[in-house]
């Protein structure tokens, strides 16, 4: 059976995809709003969260704040030994047209590490505090869409990172005793 898009083609448009949010970080304004969250996606946003988890909640917050980093630790290996395997160039390092606007943390884009922590911590920490909803999953998106932006990712890393952060997420909450994303 022949796939409905040859390989070439499916290539083209995640480039094409990336090129055109490539051309927003033209614009000062967005690229600096995309930078500042891009780096808060490095980590800071989510030890911050956790920090302020054991504040807020004592025990509670230190039980999800140490389900949160032991996610974060296997998503780290994980994504790292993806990164190996895959060997895929950057986004800008493949296409002159294409402009990373920030430095890249490593040399390969396939997945997107930033995505994948940002969808996994999301998911667990949802599962311990829902109410967190409408601030934990608007800054995921953004940081998403801010490895393309800057031109460090394709929208297929970005998506595949996010599959793989919900699953692995989803195994986490799995394993963990008396967690549950359904309540």
């Amino acid at each position: 059976m022949r796939p409905l898009l040859p390989r070439n083609a499916l290539m083209g448009r995640d480039t094409g995809w990336c090129l055109r949010a490539n051309r927003w970080g033209e614009w000062s304004g967005v690229r600096r709003f995309f930078s500042l969250v891009s780096r808060l996606g490095d980590g800071m946003f989510w030890y911050v969260l956790m920090a302020a988890l054991i504040v807020a909640d004592g025990r509670d917050g230190l039980a999800a704040s140490a389900h949160l980093a032991a996610t974060g630790v296997i998503a780290l290996t994980l994504y790292k030994a993806l990164k190996r395997w895959t060997r895929r160039p950057r986004p800008f390092a493949s296409d002159v047209r294409i402009r990373a606007w920030i430095a890249p943390l490593d040399e390969f884009s396939f997945p997107s590490g930033h995505t994948l922590h940002a969808v996994a911590f999301t998911v667990v920490a949802l599962a311990h505090y829902p109410a967190l909803a409408p601030l934990l999953i608007p800054f995921a998106a953004c940081v998403a869409a801010s490895r393309v932006v800057l031109g460090l990712h394709y929208p297929s890393d970005v998506l595949a990172a996010t599959a793989i952060g919900t699953a692995l997420a989803g195994l986490s909450i799995w394993v963990v005793p008396g967690v549950s994303l359904l309540g």
